[in-house]
């Protein structure tokens, strides 16, 4: 369907199709409802979808998705609408299918440590749930009180835990989802390891564009016994960077280990008052110790060791619930607290080696400078996944193009130091024309193979995740854009 075609779509009758089939209440078309799903947590990027459908149940999303092949428009799934990608940002003359009502822990297995979830459960609910018993769901994206799980499998998010626990990916063990056909399939297990391709694994983290997950069952952990966080502030960002790969060489995996450099530092005590950092550090290192006591005991002396010898100034160490909740706060308020600094930042996420950390915050402070913004870093140091924040204005002209540019260049920087484009918060719109930077041809030749086969008519969030001559220009003209000629249609 071509843009003329498109913009000859007739949307009563369709929108009557879907109120039929769902109930007019499980569907949003005036525009100024819909005017608040035109973007997602990446605000810079703004679009109205034609209309908005609420699911409650895998049947009902099977049927919106199967109106939207009926019709052949394009539709895209949105969770909370906390991605940084532009992940759930609606397409012209979509369909937007928001699973945010579908929040039902619908099964807790204790004894098997599972618990099945619609795609709208927010993640820190899951360890709300099962905390009592003594169990909690490892993934933990700052967001997570707000974040839903559907959201994390389409993005494969991480958090401060991927560290020594790993992202989303690594805690699902089954999903139920409803192909770009309407067609409802089940993939994976109720256990760890089962034979045949791992197609569990090749939906997370699939950003929308092989379908929708319903259901999702989780696998949760029991609670440590013990837990110790450890701050550790430091006179060079340098100095914190050499720390990190001290303990990581040492063979010590902490439960995480994040850094935030000055600037961020004293954003976050502005906001939040923690009275926990100190201001005059040029970086701080956050790391939690879990385990028995004795492990975490004698891991936390060798850490604080490790600090002291790479130049920590001083340590403070947190075993009680409140006194490690405060230390956390900081890091987890951080993006907001960027508010109080400027009107508009842009958060990028790559990922580098861990004993690129010295150089690549270098180079990071240089483009900056040679663009002519700040730069706040705020990243888990443990696993290498950067998140710079550029700080800028976006009521003034052109300041969101030159940030974008100077955002190129930091992932340009990753991919070139050995590291990836994106470490958790996905590739979405935002990041789509630098995928030619990261794979070959031939790799994103064989994505756009896997994503035909699952979806022939490109209507699940096609504009997204690869790249194309249209969304990237010249520079993404691959054998993929000869092989699906169709990849133009939106």
């Amino acid at each position: 369907m071509t843009v003329a075609e498109r913009s000859r779509i007739d949307w009563a009758p369709i929108v009557d199709v879907f109120a039929a089939a769902l109930g007019s209440d499980r569907v949003v078309r005036r525009k100024e409802e819909i005017l608040v799903y035109e973007c997602d947590g990446l605000t810079s990027y703004r679009q109205r979808p034609a209309v908005v459908v609420l699911p409650r149940t895998t049947e009902q999303v099977a049927t919106a998705v199967k109106i939207c092949h009926q019709f052949q428009v394009p539709f895209v799934a949105r969770g909370a609408g906390t991605g940084l990608s532009g992940g759930a940002l609606p397409i012209e003359d979509s369909v937007l299918i928001v699973t945010a009502t579908m929040n039902q822990i619908l099964d807790v297995d204790l004894d098997n440590q599972r618990v099945v979830v619609q795609p709208g459960v927010i993640n820190n609910w899951v360890t709300q749930a099962v905390s009592g018993a003594g169990f909690y769901y490892a993934p933990d994206p700052s967001s997570q009180s707000v974040c839903s799980v559907g959201g994390n499998v389409a993005e494969n998010s991480g958090g401060v835990h991927c560290l020594k626990y790993g992202v989303t990916t690594n805690h699902v063990l089954g999903l139920k989802v409803v192909l770009p056909t309407g067609d409802i399939v089940e993939i994976g297990s109720e256990v760890a390891e089962t034979p045949g391709y791992d197609l569990c694994g090749l939906f997370v983290g699939s950003e929308g564009t092989l379908g929708i997950a319903t259901e999702i069952t989780l696998r949760i952990l029991k609670a440590p016994q013990s837990i110790q966080v450890l701050l550790a502030d430091f006179t060079s960002v340098a100095a914190a960077g050499a720390a990190v790969s001290a303990i990581t060489s040492a063979g010590i995996i902490p439960a995480g280990m994040e850094m935030m450099d000055n600037f961020s530092l004293n954003a976050v005590e502005d906001v939040v008052a923690t009275n926990c950092y100190p201001r005059d550090a040029a970086a701080i290192l956050l790391i939690e110790i879990d385990g028995l006591p004795a492990e975490v005991t004698a891991t936390g002396d060798r850490i604080a060791d490790l600090c002291r010898q790479n130049g920590a100034r001083t340590l403070t160490v947190a075993t009680d619930p409140e006194d490690r909740l405060r230390l956390w706060k900081g890091r987890k308020a951080a993006f907001a607290a960027m508010g109080k600094l400027s009107p508009d930042y842009y958060v990028q996420d790559g990922v580098i080696p861990r004993t690129q950390l010295p150089y690549v915050l270098q180079e990071i402070e240089a483009l900056g400078d040679k663009h002519g913004y700040r730069v706040a870093n705020v990243f888990h140091a443990g696993d290498g996944n950067l998140h710079p924040l550029i700080l800028y204005n976006n009521a003034i002209p052109g300041e969101l193009e030159q940030v974008e540019a100077l955002g190129g260049d930091i992932l340009k920087l990753c991919v070139r130091v050995g590291g990836s484009i994106s470490g958790e918060h996905g590739i979405g719109a935002d990041k789509r024309c630098y995928m030619p930077d990261m794979f070959s041809s031939t790799d994103l030749e064989t994505m756009g193979w896997v994503r035909q086969a699952l979806d022939p008519d490109r209507l699940a969030n096609p504009t997204k995740l690869l790249p194309s001559p249209r969304t990237c220009g010249e520079a993404a003209r691959s054998p993929a854009a000869a092989v699906f000629p169709d990849v133009e249609r939106y």
